[in-house]
């Protein structure tokens, strides 16, 4: 029987690889998601039918009040969604906390599933803002989630935080992702998507989305408004 594996999933670029590579290497997948409070929340129906398409064994939603905490332009309604601007220090689309918050649900899914493997969808262009997406953070995490964990303590079980993508940039994960057939215009990375799932083509996500698609020498799929 194929190893299972916690996909943490946004139905985005990033996110849908991750799946894809997590199944070309023979897991079985079960994704979950995160409505947060997030302003693109149209992004959670994105996840729920690329879930379908790629078969994962379950899909779990949580609802989370980050939104209440606020502190991001992704959550807080003080804050706009600025457009792509070069950034020297962490930017404000920063969710405090997202990614501990995050791995700890999948922590607590992946012990009660009997799985010892993580997956999350963080890559170079990320870590070099998010303290929450950088290579330490991640080791760190692993040793906290077999201190914290019964299978950590009685079982002596090993939890491994995956992140295939981290020392990717966009256009290397494309090319990879087109690999293993992934539909990227299925996908939604925009931190301003309209109700119709259209992208705007200006935030920071956005921006990384359209050079990776020209890094890459392939058509960007994706919808604009």
């Amino acid at each position: 029987m194929n190893k299972k594996a916690i996909i943490l999933f946004s139905g985005g670029l990033d996110s849908t690889t991750c799946l894809a590579m997590a199944k070309a290497h023979g897991y079985a997948c079960y994704a979950m998601s995160f409505a947060y409070g997030q302003k693109h929340e149209v992004e959670i129906e994105r996840a729920k039918k690329i879930a379908v398409d790629y078969g994962v064994m379950e899909h779990r939603i949580f609802i989370l009040p980050l939104g209440e905490i606020g502190g991001s332009s992704l959550t807080d309604k003080k804050i706009n969604v600025k457009d792509y601007q070069e950034q020297t220090s962490i930017p404000d689309t920063y969710v405090p906390a997202r990614n501990t918050i995050f791995l700890s649900f999948a922590l607590a899914w992946a012990e009660v599933m009997g799985a010892r493997d993580i997956f999350i969808g963080v890559n170079h262009v990320d870590y070099s803002g998010y303290p929450d997406c950088r290579p330490d953070y991640f080791q760190a995490f692993e040793k906290v989630a077999k201190l914290a964990t019964k299978a950590g303590v009685e079982q002596d079980q090993h939890f491994t935080i995956h992140t295939p993508l981290i020392q990717m940039n966009k256009a290397e994960i494309i090319r990879e992702g087109l690999r293993l057939g992934v539909d990227y215009g299925q996908t939604l990375s925009c931190y301003r998507a309209d109700h119709q799932g259209r992208a705007c083509g200006k935030c920071d996500s956005c921006i990384f989305r359209k050079k990776g698609f020209a890094d890459a020498g392939v058509e960007d799929p994706t919808r604009y408004f």
